[in-house]
């Protein structure tokens, strides 16, 4: 089925922010964890909700062979910094600042989900920093959240009382079927000196997660994305083309049919080749100079 056309370049529409929100932004940004492999032109790996630097290892170690990776947790989660408050503009400048502190004046971004959305964000407010972007299904609007059940399951496991990963697994079971689900989210359990903990800043996800549902700013991006679809996900739909379109010009769709919204783990080979053939043909045109 067909979802968006060959795209024309559309006319920039320049996104201005004030001095107080730049001031703002740069003054609340948190110090991200991160891991660095490989060597080559940068490329920032960005995880979804509820995961960790470790979601897109799978990319990147295939990535690190000819790149310098930069597997990036989000704030409030993994080890990264905790804050009360979490939208896109606060993510981007997170990562800004992890760029400044690593020295990378411009850098490649791949996100799922979330991180795609981050990803997004950052490349419409620093554009002169972003190389290229994909975007692994996920669209730059407002969602219905989808995910309250899984914030209040998460929140209602008295920590206290659990005294092994099974015994968190039953517990989660009584709300969340999904096996795959369930351990997907305990990766974020955490055992220190016999008690359990979440990494996950739950209160704040929980608090943000309007917003984190919400559209990504308005504004306009030049460079090159790549949007990957599931195709049998509805996270991308053809509905959302005239937003896409609003942002971006030079978009390239693809769509890897049998999959779901996790994409990169339903069929890896199939996302791993597409990713690196755009930066690769995107490393390069920056190598030439071309724009």
């Amino acid at each position: 089925m067909r979802m968006m056309g060959y795209y024309t370049e559309a006319k920039p529409r320049v996104q201005i922010f004030t001095e107080y929100e730049v001031v703002m932004s740069q003054s609340s940004s948190l110090d991200l964890n991160y891991e660095i492999q490989g060597n080559g032109p940068a490329v920032v790996l960005l995880h979804g909700l509820f995961g960790d630097l470790d979601n897109l290892k799978g990319l990147g170690r295939e990535l690190q062979q000819d790149y310098q990776v930069i597997y990036v947790d989000l704030r409030n989660h993994g080890d990264s910094a905790h804050a009360e408050h979490m939208d896109f503009a606060l993510m981007a400048a997170d990562l800004r600042q992890l760029l400044t502190k690593l020295e990378l004046p411009a850098v490649h971004l791949v996100g799922h989900s979330l991180g795609g959305k981050v990803a997004m964000e950052f490349a419409l407010r620093y554009p002169q920093q972003s190389l290229s972007v994909v975007a692994a299904d996920i669209a730059p609007v407002a969602y219905e959240a989808k995910h309250h059940h899984i914030l209040d399951a998460l929140s209602s496991l008295d920590l206290s009382t659990i005294s092994s990963r099974k015994e968190a697994d039953q517990a989660l079971a009584k709300t969340i079927d999904s096996i795959g689900v369930r351990q997907f989210l305990l990766k974020n359990l955490r055992l220190d000196e016999g008690q359990f903990s979440w990494r996950l800043n739950l209160a704040a996800l929980q608090h943000n997660y309007p917003t984190l549902a919400g559209a990504v700013t308005d504004g306009h991006y030049s460079g090159p994305i790549l949007f990957i679809k599931g195709g049998a996900s509805d996270y991308l739909l053809a509905q959302h083309e005239a937003a896409i379109r609003q942002r971006f010009s030079r978009v390239e769709l693809k769509v890897i049919e049998g999959t779901g919204h996790w994409l990169h783990a339903e069929k890896p080979q199939i996302f791993n080749r597409l990713v690196m053939a755009f930066l690769a043909q995107h490393s390069r045109t920056e190598r030439l100079g071309v724009v």
